[in-house]
């Protein structure tokens, strides 16, 4: 098993989430690069105090910022402007969002980066999103070019960056695009996006609701039973089948994102219980 693709994985946690931040901390690598979702009916300041409560435990905020739930540049200013304020504005991750219609003037997350704010307001790193199984609501080609275009403005505006993708239960779909993506000069690290240990009901739920197929037979190659949903499931199959099939000449720089449906504490004990036994599959 390739051992890198663990070394500085991240995690992902709500507005809400302080609470479980403050139950997981002790399992959680310092340093590691949390992101904090950019929710509907979670306010600014509660998305603000949950940057701060990531850095004051010694991690990495990355805050979200949803280009279509944002209502006007003056919102996407004081979202930002509070950020600088509390010295966690380096890193961002912006995301197009899911309301049908954009609540302001941004479509898109390509506008938001287009707007000029974010280096004005000291963000220094940008995460973009990648979807290796598609999108329910945007065509492939359109899903290339938004994905392409905002790299070269990632570029040109001098930023690093990286690409989060929508988590999956088949390594098959996730290798392909890596390739492709590749093919298109984008060369930004890429974090595989990972569902962390939850019950089986809540997994296929959130698949359910992202459009991430859950066919029978890739249900089992995960380790979901699709008649059976007590119990709980962890990503073990699919980060085995990851490591074995990685190969860096072809799928450039990559690391892990896990999507921490079941809770941060659960998620991060998860995770080390893993590499720990790492060597016994090396």
């Amino acid at each position: 098993m390739n051992p890198a693709l663990l070394d500085d994985f991240s995690l992902e946690m709500t507005g809400k989430d302080v609470p479980g931040l403050e139950e997981a901390r002790d399992s959680i690598p310092p340093g590691t690069r949390i992101n904090i979702t950019f929710l509907a009916g979670e306010d600014t300041a509660t998305r603000l105090a949950a940057a701060r409560a990531v850095k004051r435990h010694g991690f990495v905020p990355v805050p979200h910022i949803s280009a279509r739930r944002l209502p006007s540049r003056p919102a996407l200013e004081e979202f930002l402007a509070g950020l600088a304020a509390d010295g966690t504005a380096e890193n961002v991750f912006v995301v197009g969002g899911d309301p049908a219609r954009p609540e302001g003037p941004y479509a898109d997350a390509l506008a938001v980066l287009r707007t000029g704010l974010l280096r004005s307001h000291g963000v220094r790193h940008v995460g973009i999103t990648g979807y290796p199984e598609g999108h329910p609501g945007i065509a492939e080609p359109a899903l290339w070019s938004a994905l392409t275009d905002k790299a070269a403005a990632i570029g040109a505006d001098r930023f690093t960056g990286d690409v989060i993708t929508q988590f999956g239960f088949d390594v098959d779909p996730v290798l392909g695009w890596l390739e492709a993506l590749r093919a298109r000069g984008v060369h930004l690290p890429v974090r595989i996006g990972v569902p962390g240990p939850a019950g089986v009901r809540r997994l296929l739920g959130y698949a359910t609701r992202f459009g991430v197929g859950t066919s029978a037979s890739v249900a089992r190659k995960y380790g979901l039973s699709l008649t059976h949903l007590v119990g709980t499931a962890g990503p073990d199959r699919f980060l085995h089948a990851l490591a074995d099939r990685y190969d860096p000449a072809r799928h450039g720089a990559v690391k892990v994102h896990f999507y921490t449906f079941g809770g941060l504490r659960a998620t991060a004990e998860w995770i080390t219980r893993f590499r720990q036994a790492r060597p016994a599959r090396a």
